[in-house]
């Protein structure tokens, strides 16, 4: 018969095993569904004040915030495509009504000077081959047709995979937006951890999300403001627009707000406007594109409470091992280390000195109250506090 020993090692056993192959089944939405999560912790404040205001209809709640969401967005793509679309069909519009009245050669009078030359060489070329130019560029597309087919196959995938993450985000965050409360009461029940602890862990991921998230739209939005500054000296066609296409940019980890600067300088550039490309490179490249390294730490560490060089390096970091999503990950695993340090301290550390307690004995150290760390003078970090409350 076996022992009670026994059967407890082969349950935890199970337990591991049982976990391991369940974080194998969720692992392609690992992304989706840790995404849920971080809207879910940064918007249920917003939830619960709606929730309130419907009288309790927690499900109308979530999904009005959910459609919200969607459209934050495909606001912006829609808004970006459209204009886009409308200023191709314009060029292509003017293009042809040159071309019909004055002929290709009407075309050279609108390139810049330092590009007549080399437009005029295409030209010619393009008026002497334009006989064969039909059958060479069938040619190609032949020679071509399957290595195209694969690279329009491989966009067709990619894209959707990218809407298949987004629909399983929403509804994972639907879901946890109406059954959060529940789930983190079932957490706390079966944690193995000290009743208390596993509420505090979470609550100590949603500060950090929050922060990484509000931290990155007012960083983009103040990358934008100074990429709008440098459009308006340089003289760029529609600031603006540029502007609304820097912050979307700026939310993108792995493309940045200097990519729309530098491509708007090749704009001026290609216009006969070398000196000021130039200045709006260099301005976008050093202003805009390092704003993001001093900015985003130092509106992050506020809701995060930790010093600016720890969340520096635990964002680079972060983006450089698991990419786009690091920026969240490397944050959350930092402050997980730091929350796990504190709680053991507090809940299993020395006990500090208390005036009068006999059983304690003197230290020549300041004294703190119970529940509270020690800091040094001048200085208080209150989410070590926050979480005895």
């Amino acid at each position: 018969m076996a022992t009670e020993q026994g059967a407890r090692r082969v349950l935890i056993g199970l337990i591991l095993l049982s976990i391991a192959l369940v974080l194998w089944v969720f692992s392609p939405f690992f992304e989706a569904f840790f995404l849920a999560a971080v809207l879910a912790g940064a918007l249920y404040g917003l939830h619960r004040w709606l929730t309130r205001h419907l009288r309790g209809k927690s499900g109308i709640s979530a999904g009005l915030i959910t459609v919200g969401v969607i459209v934050a967005l495909l606001a912006p793509l829609a808004s970006l495509t459209a204009f886009l679309v409308s200023e191709i069909v314009k060029g292509v519009n003017f293009i042809t009504d040159i071309v019909e009245r004055r002929g290709l050669e009407g075309l050279l009078t609108y390139v810049p000077g330092p590009l007549k030359e080399p437009a005029g060489r295409m030209l010619d070329r393009f008026q002497e081959q334009s006989a064969g130019l039909w059958q060479t560029l069938q040619e190609q597309v032949s020679a071509r047709g399957a290595t195209a087919a694969q690279t329009v196959g491989g966009v067709v995938i990619t894209t959707g995979t990218v809407i298949f993450q987004i629909v399983m985000m929403l509804i994972a965050f639907y879901f946890l937006l109406v059954q959060g409360k529940q789930l983190v009461a079932w957490l706390e029940s079966v944690s193995p951890l000290k009743r208390g602890q596993t509420t505090e862990l979470l609550m100590e991921f949603r500060r950090v999300t929050k922060s990484v998230l509000i931290s990155s739209i007012l960083t983009a939005g103040v990358q934008a403001v100074a990429a709008l500054v440098g459009y308006i000296i340089t003289r760029v066609p529609v600031p603006i627009f540029f502007a609304a296409v820097t912050f979307f940019f700026a939310l993108i980890p792995a493309v940045g707000a200097a990519v729309v600067c530098v491509a708007a300088a090749l704009l001026l550039l290609a216009t006969g406007h070398p000196v000021a490309a130039i200045v709006l490179a260099v301005w976008g490249v050093v202003v805009v594109g390092l704003s993001d390294n001093v900015v985003k730490p130092l509106l992050a560490k506020r809701g995060m409470h930790m010093h600016g060089a720890i969340v520096f390096f635990s964002l680079l970091g972060g983006l450089a091992v698991f990419g786009a999503i690091g920026l969240l990950l490397g944050p959350l695993i930092v402050a997980l280390f730091l929350a796990v340090l504190r709680i053991y301290e507090r809940d299993y550390g020395r006990p500090s000195y208390r005036p009068g307690d006999p059983s304690t004995p003197p230290q020549n150290k300041p004294t703190v109250a119970e529940g509270e760390e020690f800091e040094p003078a001048g200085h208080t970090d209150e989410h070590l506090v926050e979480g005895h409350h």
